[in-house]
């Protein structure tokens, strides 16, 4: 028997559509006409090719803030990913303290960015802050205004701190998906803690530890608003990501169409990093 398709379905999914092509295909296409253009005010364009696309790609500036991008990535992923996964397979899996734990988890990401930044930029000031005046009466010196290397551990400690219980709940769901025969024949066999995690737990959260990590990535380096509020960027650019690089260029110099290539290139780079993440995780996961 013929199988008949019905496309009426698709009327469904329409307004969806037109509401994506006016959020975000139609600004998208605004990005890109300004990246092949100039301009000197009064809605007067002049036509300039490729050359905004070449002197990003020349610009020590630019690949200084990727560089920036990517190791913060790769630090906030090396953190949160195995912390969140210890602190995951220590919650309780039955009783009151498990809504008690989900509750706790769940406050930070409920937290604005902004108001995140806030609390950081207070919290490690050294005259007011908790964090920078006992740090500071341990003897140790701790100043994330003058000393980059301060600003570097203030944004990873706060990213963590706001982020980890991400990967916190979406690994406690795959865990308490396990069905309790797992466990039961575990206990049978004999296995030890470190096996029973290695051969169940672990490739039970693989899917889950997938979409961490892609999350993770593609917010980590996107990030702007707690960097910008708690240290502008600085000391320096020490701390000055590719986001707030580029909305330095686009409204502190008014630079549209630099800025305009710079978000397109920004764009391809997440896309291309959470293609490959995903395409290595994926094929890892199919090989076993």
């Amino acid at each position: 028997m013929e199988k008949t398709w019905n496309n009426k379905a698709w009327f469904l999914v329409l307004p969806m559509l037109v509401l994506v092509a006016f959020s975000a295909v139609i600004p998208l296409m605004t990005v890109v006409n300004y990246s092949v253009q100039d301009t000197f005010g009064n809605n007067v364009f002049f036509w300039a090719g490729t050359e905004w696309f070449e002197e990003l790609l020349h610009s020590n500036r630019f690949w200084e803030a990727m560089a920036r991008n990517l190791i913060f990535s790769f630090i906030i992923l090396a953190i949160e990913v195995p912390l969140g996964i210890f602190i995951a397979l220590n919650m309780p899996k039955k009783g009151w303290g498990v809504p008690v734990c989900l509750v706790l988890m769940a406050l930070p990401l409920l937290i604005p960015w902004n108001v995140v930044g806030t609390i950081w930029q207070v919290f490690g000031r050294n005259d007011i802050g908790l964090l920078g005046y006992y740090v500071n009466a341990l003897g140790i010196h701790y100043n994330y205004v003058q000393d980059k290397y301060d600003a570097w551990v203030t944004v990873i400690i706060m990213d963590v701190w706001h982020w980890t219980s991400l990967v916190v709940l979406l690994c406690y769901a795959g865990l308490v998906s396990i069905p309790d025969a797992f466990y039961q024949a575990a206990k049978i066999d004999g296995a030890s803690r470190w096996a029973v995690f290695r051969y169940i737990q672990l490739p039970k959260m693989q899917r889950v530890l997938l979409i961490a990590v892609l999350l993770r990535f593609m917010d980590s380096f996107m990030i702007y608003t707690e960097p910008f509020v708690v240290t502008g960027g600085g000391p320096g650019n020490s701390t000055t990501f590719l986001s707030i690089d580029l909305v330095k260029t686009a409204l502190g110099q008014f630079d549209l169409g630099p800025a305009a290539a710079m978000s397109l290139v920004y764009f391809l780079i997440i896309l291309l990093l959470s293609w490959i993440f995903y395409t290595v995780m994926t094929n890892y996961d199919a090989e076993r």
